[in-house]
């Protein structure tokens, strides 16, 4: 298994140097969010700036924003930041997607898609576009909401074939479920009639969205990541944590706490290193 750390806040370069202090912890990813705007009080930075910086300050953490949606972002633009944060890092990008928060203001306050139907068209036209052009090749395309003639987007990104697109499948969606079949990770929530869309509250729920996805393609080389917070305090503990994840099928668990914004805390949390 591999750790993760969500920088949720501080300011721009606070968490750049809280990226530095997450590799030099022995934590294997460092990930940041992509908003536009969800609170007014609420700091709020582009990841991708983050990131680019993120990458000069590190050499071996793999670097993502939890997550991009491919719908309120054009997906020629994605197509250069990804490939341009891919290649400051020297091939250490992960490009975590779904539909998007829908409490982002910066969506649905400034005339961005806010149905969940015409969010998830969107990311599928968006993730078939970044595929083509990150190939380096002429690429055309011809959607509902993009169309383009064929033209070549160099450089290509460091990662062949791909960057690693790690995809939200809403279980038991049948049409989110397939499209994580198409990519390279499964970032799991779990819809139930009363709670809507949550994470699965327990091992066996992930197991199930494992199996059906072993069911359907080979698991090799690919990721199912988990979410949570564990201790800073007591590493057995916070071990012990994970590891009914890990049995159930995690190949990451990423640390996060939603409701936490305080440098210091995080950079405590980073420093007693990663939940092994």
């Amino acid at each position: 298994m591999k750790y993760g750390f969500i920088i949720t806040g501080g300011e721009a370069r606070e968490q750049v140097e809280l990226a530095r202090a997450a590799e030099a912890a022995e934590w294997d990813g460092v990930f940041t969010w992509d908003g536009i705007h969800v609170g007014d009080d609420l700091e709020t930075y582009d990841p991708w700036a983050l990131m680019g910086a993120m990458a000069m300050a590190t050499e071996r953490v793999s670097l993502g924003a939890m997550l991009t949606p491919p719908s309120r972002r054009r997906p020629w633009k994605l197509a250069r930041e990804t490939t341009t944060v891919d290649r400051l890092s020297n091939g250490r990008l992960i490009l975590p997607v779904g539909l998007g928060a829908v409490d982002d203001r910066g969506v649905t306050a400034l005339g961005g898609a806010a149905d969940r139907k015409s969010r998830a068209e969107r990311l599928d036209e968006g993730l078939e576009i970044l595929v083509g052009l990150w190939s380096g090749e002429p690429f055309g395309y011809e959607g509902r909401h993009y169309r383009f003639e064929p033209m070549a987007f160099r450089p290509t990104p460091v990662q062949r074939p791909r960057i690693p697109i790690w995809v939200v499948g809403a279980w038991p969606s049948e049409r989110s479920m397939s499209r994580v079949l198409r990519y390279d990770g499964l970032l799991p929530y779990w819809l139930a009639q009363t709670t809507g869309l949550a994470r699965p509250q327990e091992p066996n729920q992930l197991a199930e969205m494992r199996d059906w996805i072993g069911a359907r393609r080979s698991l090799e080389g690919f990721d199912i990541i988990m979410e949570g917070a564990t201790s800073a305090d007591d590493a057995a503990s916070a071990a012990a944590a994970v590891k009914p994840w890990a049995d159930a099928g995690a190949t990451w668990w990423i640390e996060s706490d939603w409701s936490n914004w305080d440098p210091a805390v995080m950079r405590r949390r980073i420093e007693a290193g990663p939940p092994r």
